[in-house]
Order: structure tokens, then C-alpha cells, then sequence
């Protein structure tokens, strides 16, 4: 079980066997009450020269100190992200003091190192937390077993009246032999603080399941091969992805497949491998995504219509609250992938709300973009919605790119449409030397509608295209900027 110091900081020791970083010491303190030392896990980033950098967590309530000592070498700056937080420190040798009075999902950087940085998660006490003196509670300790086995076990005891509602993965390090867990409609899987599960979970064709808690999924060792997520909802409804950490899958963080009334919630995860976006969705509708925080090596967070065995397109998706670093390729992707077999998909009624992007770094021009619509394969899409969103200086790619487009390597037919894009309180402070492009493909496929308000860079509030550095060609047209 976690050890609760106080009633207001609960720390979460690692397993036996965990993979640590020693670049940082951590420890954290209620104000007036002892320090408490946290585990730093290793956590590897960037799929283009893949480095290992560190990941702590824990939860409070109220206000707690932090001291962050960076062994790696000489403190001389450091630095905490988002800038957005605010978050006063002061340097003491080498050491990092700061306070929290509220969650925060942060990088902590020393001597403006980002890929050798401290992710650290602040989260709130957990107020749900499963009972584990009920006989509807279905305890797995660690250990190396048969994900297939324990599922069978499960539906036996439903089928005879032993219901299990709650698969409470204890602390300690397991590993699914089989590799796939297949949760079952009407299911509570929760990985306890401490838990490392080393295997996928799957929700396909179930209702009304959660998964969640303050352990880990941890797949850095499973072959590329594979093609597990960490979790994977397939033609499912009423699914709650809440709280747990992925580290490293060999394809998608969580992946959603013509799925619908999904939410996730202060999800956190890390990926260095290609194809590894943190967020996909295919023909979904109906999905909340909310306070995530995302570092991948391929799109953070990509809305798409149909694709292989999905069908239809995609709506009412709305995303707030993230913090998004794409070591590559985009923060956000909509549109690329639809019905190109037929008449195309729409993809419509998108949101995305406070929103903090750390970094875009991509070396081909074709995949640019912070904020990326990109119609392909006949789609149309429709009625997005961008509000408060800050980007902080990145190192490679460009802030917008807007376009029905055709790229051969994914889209037999270019898109169809974009329309009525509305971006509204927008800020850039940084360098980017390649112009955003707002474009359509050719007179019958248009862009038409793409509403800036309050778009700052570098604090300048920016009023025209020149202004912008913004690039439209002939198919673009109703493209505004004003206060």
C-alpha cells in the first residue's frame, strides 16, 4: 500500500527492480513536516537520439516544499516548465527549491538541458481509492502469470455470482506472459501507486470500464514488433482512462477505435519509438480529454476518420488542460486518415482549451506544424476550435499549418475541405524562421474560414498574414486576423 505520511503528501514506492535515474534527487515535505525522499524513474525520450531522462511523482493536498538536487553535474540555471505555472524557485548550490499549492505537471531543467530533464508529477490525493475488505475486490499480487488466466477467472466468478467489479493490481512488479489484458464490460482495473504492469490493456467491445490509479505501464522492453499499446479501446462506450503513467510502448500510448463517450484524465506518458503517438482516435465521438501531459516521439494528440477497420468519421472531442512536448512530429494532427475507399469522412466539433505545447521538433517539411489540419483522403473537416494556447520556443517546424493536402505515403486521395477553423487567444514566444501555410489543394478542394483573435508572437499582437509570416495560396480564402 502507499505510505501516507500525512494527511495531505502521499509518496509511492518503486518495486523491486524499477528502472531508476540517479541525474536527480528528490524529496518533498508538507510545510513544517520531514522530508520525503521520492524514487526517480528512468524515463527515455526522443526517438532521434534517445536519451534518458527522469520522472518522479506523488500527491498532495495543500501546500507541500519540493527540493530538487541535480547530481549530474554543476547547477548553474535551471528552469521549470511550463512557463505558464509561474512557478517561483530559488537555486541553493545544487539545489532546486520551490513550493506547490496545487497539482502541476512539470519539467525541471538544469543548465537548459531538456532531454536529460526531471518530469515531476504533483497530483491530488486520491479520494476513491478501491476497498480492498470487499469481497467485490479482486486482489493480483506481482508476479509473472497469464493475463488470459486471471480473465477467465474473472467471467467464471461473474457467470456464478462472485462478481469482481474491481481488479486491483497491488504494488509490486507484474508481467503479463500473454501480454494482453482484455478487460471485461463493467470493470474497475486499478494499478495501485507502486504497481508496474508489463503488458497492454485492452478494451474491445465493453462498456462501462475504468482504468486507473497511480501505477505504471511500462513497455520499454517489448519489441517494436508488437504493436501493443498501453491501452487500447476498440469499438467500446463508457471508457475512463484516469491517472496511471505509460513509459515507452512500441505503438501508440492509447489508442481509440471507433469508440465512443471515452474519457481520459491526468494521463501521463512517454514514447521514443516511430508510430508512437500518445492519443490517437479513429471514427471516435464523444471523447473528453483532460489534464494530460504528453511526450512522444510522433503526434501527442491526432483526431482521424476512419482507418484499417474503423469506419466513419470523428466529432465532439474536446481537450483541455494538456501539456504537450512532441520530441517529433506535431503536439496536435487532425484529419490526415479517412473513408478514401469512398466519399471521405467529416471530422467535426473539435475543442481544444488551455492548452501549453514545450516542444515541435520535426526534420521534414511535410509533417511542420504546432497546431496541424491536414484533410486527406476526401475528408472534410469542420467547426475546430482553438482557445487559449501557449507555445513555448521549439526547435524545429512551424506554429500553423492548415491545408487539404495529399501526402502519397498515407492518403490515396487528398481531402475534400476545411472550414470554419477558429483560434482565438494563440501566443508564440520564440524563433521560427519557416512560415505557417494556410492552403487548400485546388479550386473544388478549399480551405474557406480561418478566424485568428488575439494571436501574439513574441507579444505582438499580430493583425494580417505579413504580420504572421503566414503563407496562403489561391484555395485558401476568408482567412482574418483581428483582436
Amino acid at each position: 500500500m502507499a505510505h501516507i505520511h500525512t494527511s495531505e503528501l502521499v509518496t509511492y514506492p518503486a518495486p523491486e527492480g524499477a528502472a531508476g535515474n540517479p541525474d536527480f534527487s528528490v524529496r518533498v515535505r508538507v510545510e513544517g513536516g520531514e522530508w520525503q525522499p521520492l524514487f526517480v524513474y528512468c524515463v527515455r525520450v526522443d526517438m532521434h537520439d534517445v536519451r534518458e531522462a527522469s520522472m518522479a511523482t506523488f500527491d498532495f493536498e495543500g501546500a507541500v516544499i519540493v527540493e530538487v538536487t541535480y547530481n549530474r553535474e554543476e547547477l548553474r540555471e535551471a528552469a521549470i516548465r511550463p512557463l505558464s505555472r509561474q512557478i517561483a524557485y530559488g537555486i541553493h548550490g545544487d539545489k532546486i527549491v520551490f513550493r506547490l499549492d496545487r497539482p502541476a505537471q512539470l519539467s525541471i531543467e538544469a543548465n537548459g538541458e531538456r532531454f536529460h530533464n526531471l518530469h515531476l508529477f504533483a497530483g491530488r490525493l486520491e479520494i476513491n481509492q478501491p476497498d480492498l475488505g470487499r469481497s467485490e475486490t479482486l486482489v493480483i499480487e506481482p508476479g509473472a502469470y497469464a493475463a488470459a488466466e486471471w480473465i477467465s477467472r474473472i467471467e467464471e466468478g461473474d457467470k456464478n455470482g462472485r462478481l469482481s467489479d474491481v481488479i486491483y493490481f497491488a504494488p509490486g512488479m507484474h508481467r503479463f506472459e500473454d501480454g494482453l489484458f482484455h478487460v471485461p464490460s463493467g470493470k474497475t482495473v486499478y494499478l495501485a501507486g507502486g504497481a508496474i504492469v508489463v503488458g497492454s490493456f485492452v478494451c474491445n467491445r465493453v462498456e462501462n470500464v475504468a482504468i486507473r490509479g497511480r501505477g505504471i505501464i511500462y513497455l520499454r522492453d517489448i519489441e517494436k514488433t508488437t504493436y501493443w499499446r498501453s491501452v487500447q479501446i476498440d469499438y467500446s462506450r463508457g471508457v475512463t482512462v484516469e491517472d496511471i503513467i505509460s513509459i515507452d510502448p512500441p505503438h501508440y500510448s492509447i489508442h481509440l477505435g471507433q469508440s465512443e463517450n471515452v474519457r481520459i484524465r491526468n494521463f501521463k506518458s512517454f514514447s521514443t519509438r516511430g508510430w508512437c503517438d500518445g492519443i490517437d482516435m479513429m471514427s471516435c465521438r464523444d471523447v473528453t480529454i483532460e489534464d494530460v501531459f504528453l511526450r512522444t516521439s510522433d503526434d501527442c494528440i491526432a483526431i482521424y476518420g476512419s482507418r484499417g477497420a474503423f469506419r466513419g468519421g470523428s466529432s465532439n472531442v474536446s481537450v483541455s488542460g494538456a501539456i504537450l512536448w512532441a520530441d517529433v512530429a506535431h503536439p496536435i494532427m487532425i484529419g490526415v486518415h479517412g473513408d478514401h475507399e469512398g466519399d471521405g469522412d467529416v471530422i467535426e466539433r473539435i475543442a481544444f482549451d488551455n492548452i501549453d505545447i514545450l516542444e515541435h521538433h520535426e526534420p521534414q517539411d511535410g509533417y511542420w506544424g504546432c497546431i496541424a489540419i491536414n484533410a486527406g483522403d476526401n475528408n472534410t473537416v469542420r467547426d475546430i476550435r482553438f482557445d487559449d494556447i501557449r507555445i513555448e520556443p521549439f526547435e524545429l517546424g512551424r506554429l500553423f499549418d492548415i491545408r487539404v493536402f495529399h501526402n502519397p505515403k498515407y492518403n490515396p486521395h487528398p481531402g475534400k475541405r476545411v472550414e470554419n477553423i477558429r483560434l482565438r487567444n494563440i501566443s508564440f514566444d520564440g524563433v521560427c524562421g519557416n512560415p505557417s501555410v494556410i492552403a487548400g489543394y485546388d479550386g473544388q478542394r478549399t480551405v474557406d474560414g480561418v478566424h485568428f483573435r488575439n494571436l501574439r508572437i513574441n507579444g505582438r499582437l499580430i493583425g494580417s498574414a505579413e504580420a504572421g509570416n503566414f503563407e496562403l495560396n489561391d484555395f485558401a480564402s476568408n482567412v482574418t486576423f483581428g483582436e
